[in-house]
């Protein structure tokens, strides 16, 4: 950019990352259980575990000094400040994103939100979405290792009751109506074939595409899979079930994946931001029936203003311990 680009004119093409920081810098509340710690060498912890503050202990075992028995070494974190990190614990787990960063988080916090991976939204008798089909393959490798990590694994849909129906505004109730189209009149219409009516609870619209139908299954009965019902684009909009579900069981780490990029999944990931949740999004395992520009603004948000961007392969090459 020339001289005379504006500080914080930041084009989609060319995709620039936000730099690593000059130092270790710790963001949040550094008296309270919600901070992160970002460091030099590209891992920003959201473990919630080290403060920086408590660095120099960690920094000491790392590498086998005694700083009260060493002269010169009292400024150990000045001195090492690109290379030491807080030790790596159990249940906690390092995953590489991008702009040549690593995010640590713990597992016990953490949860992998897929969303609308429906027939609804993917079944070739309905509509035509290969970018979305092509998400299905990422799912299936990526969901049982999140399993073997103790993540949970939450199917968040589309499954209206008759009584929805009436609650949803009509600026929504257009948006899906589809007049003289094979998908349906709107939610609640009958679609053709055997797909039940659009969007409702136990129809087959409504079931996950495929082999995820069978993935959730098999992970529900096993208690590391939950289907959470939306009745909105974003899943989180307003006192929802996942909402709930999320501070029950005290998460604050989510991957983002499913359909549409910059519809629902946006859409609740945002909403998840501005409620302070770590939000990653699996690049790979998401999609939209939109134009490129809009995908591409979805991932260069993802990044650089709500949090991380990753894909399945760099999760299923993550480190522990």
């Amino acid at each position: 950019m020339s001289d005379t680009t504006p500080q914080y004119h930041t084009p989609i093409l060319g995709m620039t990352s936000r730099p690593r920081v000059p130092q270790p810098v710790e963001y949040g509340d550094p008296t309270s259980n919600n901070f992160w710690v970002e460091y030099p060498h590209g891992l920003v912890d959201l473990s919630r575990s080290t403060h920086l503050k408590d660095l120099k202990i960690s920094a000491e075992k790392q590498l086998d000094i005694d700083t009260t028995k060493e002269p010169g070494a009292q400024n150990i974190l000045l001195a090492g400040s690109n290379t030491i990190t807080p030790t790596l614990l159990p249940g906690q787990l390092d995953v590489q994103v991008t702009g040549e960063k690593t995010v640590r988080l713990d597992t016990e916090k953490t949860a992998v939100v897929i969303i609308d991976m429906q027939n609804f939204f993917l079944h070739k008798d309905i509509r035509d979405h290969p970018k979305g089909l092509a998400c299905v393959d990422p799912l299936m490798r990526v969901v049982p290792f999140f399993r073997e990590k103790n993540i949970k694994i939450l199917w968040v849909n589309w499954g209206l009751t008759a009584a929805e129906l009436s609650t949803i505004p009509p600026s929504l109730v257009r948006g899906f109506a589809k007049h003289g189209s094979p998908r349906g009149g709107g939610f609640g219409s009958e679609l053709p074939g055997d797909f039940g009516k659009l969007l409702m609870r136990g129809e087959r619209n409504s079931e996950l595409y495929g082999p995820l139908q069978g993935l959730y299954e098999n992970g529900r009965d096993k208690g590391t899979d939950f289907w959470i019902h939306k009745n909105r684009i974003s899943g989180l909009w307003d006192q929802t079930l996942l909402e709930n579900f999320l501070k029950e069981n005290g998460l604050k780490t989510l991957f983002f994946a499913g359909v549409n990029a910059d519809q629902c999944v946006l859409g609740t990931l945002i909403d998840a931001y501005f409620r302070g949740y770590d939000c990653i999004l699996l690049e790979d395992a998401t999609a939209t029936t939109s134009p490129d520009g809009a995908f591409e603004a979805v991932i260069y948000n993802a990044a650089n203003s709500y949090g991380f961007v990753t894909n399945t392969k760099e999760v299923l090459d993550s480190k522990d311990l």
